[in-house]
């Protein structure tokens, strides 16, 4: 398992870290043998698997149950969990609580939170008690309605210096990874120049230190919509679509099971099993 001084260490030497949005044992298992870096058990979670239209209504027991099951099937990845809506803004002490259940109860080793500036605060105390943090700035989805919808941000300089300052902000506080979300290339190159903790990027061009995807949109599995940064490694949506097609139409036709499919008994028994039968009727 990776840590936060190879994760530096990688910085540092300018190769690129691989960090992947993953939220069962499955696609965390197939991840780890892939060979990323970090697993991020997101909050997009609420949309991805559970069905929301935004990550709002994700609770920490969801992520705590999503976190535990990644960490089944990845135990040799550094685990980052999406801290929920309203669960660290309000003050250090809910932040500290809800990060340590996430740790203690969730099994990752870090938290990750959406806000600059305004969660410094916050995230200085979960540093100063242990707790590994990573930021997220740019478009965050915890308060997108609040940024007009799912946009690009940092698009004129006074929202790039702003998004500049928060990532400033969190490095400060003890921030050790920041994940920037669609802001343009040229500011996310900036951004990485200037900080001397980690980027990573999704939808911010490739001049982060990193890049991250959801499992979903990198192997075709979800398709409510596709954002212009998603690139598609494979088509597993598809293919599954087609073999459950075929699933329905063998069992209608009874082609399935066959008798490779079946389990058989011993002769002698299933005359006995007839001739009780017989007796009893």
């Amino acid at each position: 398992m990776k840590s936060l001084t190879d994760f530096q260490a990688l910085k540092a030497a300018g190769e690129k870290i691989v960090m992947m949005t993953a939220y069962d044992y499955p696609s965390a298992r197939l991840s780890q043998e892939a060979g990323v870096d970090i697993i991020l058990v997101g909050d997009s979670l609420g949309m991805v698997v559970l069905g929301y239209d935004s990550t709002v209504p994700v609770t920490m027991a969801d992520m705590i149950h999503h976190s535990r099951a990644a960490r089944r099937g990845a135990p040799e990845t550094f685990l980052l969990t999406d801290m929920p809506f309203l669960t660290y803004q309000i003050s250090t002490a809910q932040a500290l609580e809800n990060a340590a259940q996430l740790v203690q109860d969730g099994g990752c080793e870090g938290v990750k939170v959406e806000g600059g500036v305004e969660i410094a605060e916050q995230v200085y105390a979960l540093v100063r008690a242990g707790i590994p943090v990573c930021g997220h700035v740019g478009l965050t989805p915890q308060s997108a309605t609040a940024l007009g919808g799912y946009k690009v941000q940092g698009r004129n300089a006074e929202t790039a210096k702003k998004l500049l300052d928060d990532a400033l902000a969190l490095e400060e506080a003890g921030a050790f990874m920041l994940v920037l979300e669609c802001i343009p290339a040229p500011l996310a190159k900036l951004v990485s120049e200037r900080l001397s903790i980690p980027t990573i990027g999704i939808g911010a061009g490739n001049h982060c230190d990193g890049q991250v995807l959801v499992f979903h949109d990198a192997v075709g599995l979800f398709d409510r919509f596709t954002p212009k940064f998603v690139k598609r490694f494979a088509t597993l949506g598809a293919q599954g679509h087609e073999g459950l097609a075929r699933y329905c139409q063998e069992v209608r036709s009874g082609a399935f099971p066959a008798a490779e499919h079946s389990f058989t008994m011993d002769e002698e028994e299933l005359k006995h099993l007839y001739g009780v039968r017989d007796l009893q009727a």
